[in-house]
């Protein structure tokens, strides 16, 4: 995916590199589509980290590696609740950065095995101070060590979405049309850094101005995985977030969200609770605007989840 910027990325890393994006544009069928309405969805799960964080965080140490950010031994140091965490992990360690990472302690105990795989450093933050806590560790951390650490801050940094400018978007452009023979009418998506929202919804609007952007808002708490409830007061809002493009916000639980992961299993599917919280907001869309082609986001593998009881085998009766 990432043009390996000249002569910064060492050979080993690059067959990792080129398997990020291209990922496949699915087809969803439900019977609450109204007739007419197409939902396709990318499936992001199929990135070498499994999620679609791969894209941005490629981006970003690849550019810094190029600029000469590591340069006597510093390390990579940023804040994630888990699949940005997981693509730093799994890219520093094909590059050869070092990589530090402030996670709250609640992220689920197979991405925090899976960050450790990788050889990363793991600083945990208390759960209950929520995940703007953390990225203000990661940011104090930054401050006090600056001759140690690059801090990638995937918040403002511009490279995040406009890695979903440059791949994501164009992908969903290309396949969108290829599948219904004309660009999407709506795309859903949510917010967490921000970047895929603003990256894949310029690039939308870029070729279809009427574009119809929805954003999900998760409750407070106990709220959805890698998205963050904007709109009260002290939540961090991040730098990078293009907030002209949303046109409408659909508020979510995650009793919903996790119920709608349910149905998508059922259909060969398996993804994280954000992605099922997407369909059921990418649905609600299709059915109020009559959308004649509503595109969405699958981010993650189910997989890092079973830990939370999510995906728990519940005996007959």
């Amino acid at each position: 995916m990432p043009d390996a910027t000249a002569g910064a990325v060492p050979p080993a890393a690059a067959g990792l590199l080129a398997a990020i994006g291209g990922t496949p544009l699915v087809e969803l069928f439900f019977d609450e589509l109204p007739a007419g309405s197409r939902l396709f969805a990318k499936l992001e799960s199929v990135n070498p980290g499994g999620s679609i964080k791969d894209r941005p965080v490629a981006r970003m140490l690849t550019r810094a590696l190029a600029a000469g950010r590591f340069a006597g031994g510093r390390r990579l140091l940023d804040s994630s609740s888990g699949n940005a965490a997981i693509a730093y992990a799994q890219l520093g360690a094909a590059l050869g950065i070092g990589v530090t990472l402030v996670v709250p302690a609640n992220a689920s105990r197979e991405r925090l095995e899976r960050i450790a795989a990788h050889g990363a450093e793991l600083v945990l933050t208390d759960p209950v101070e929520g995940y703007d806590f953390a990225v203000d560790a990661a940011r104090r951390m930054a401050e006090e060590q600056p001759e140690r650490y690059w801090y990638a801050n995937q918040y403002a940094n511009p490279d995040n979405w406009r890695a979903h400018y440059e791949t994501t978007g164009v992908e969903i452009l290309d396949q969108v049309r290829a599948a219904a023979g004309c660009p999407p009418d709506a795309f859903v998506a949510g917010i967490g850094t921000g970047g895929t929202l603003t990256g894949v919804g310029r690039r939308l609007r870029r070729v279809v101005p009427e574009l119809y952007v929805a954003a999900v808002i998760p409750e407070l708490f106990p709220g959805i995985e890698g998205l963050k409830p904007l709109g009260h007061p002290g939540d961090l809002v991040p730098d990078i977030l293009d907030q002209s493009l949303i046109d409408r916000r659909l508020e979510l639980t995650l009793e919903q969200a996790v119920a709608m992961c349910r149905r998508l299993g059922r259909r060969g599917l398996y993804v994280g609770p954000s992605s099922g919280a997407y369909v059921l907001a990418a649905l609600e869309v299709a059915r109020e605007r009559r959308c004649r082609t509503v595109v969405t986001i699958l981010n993650d593998t189910g997989e890092r989840y079973g830990s939370t009881g999510m995906w728990e085998v519940r005996p007959r009766r």
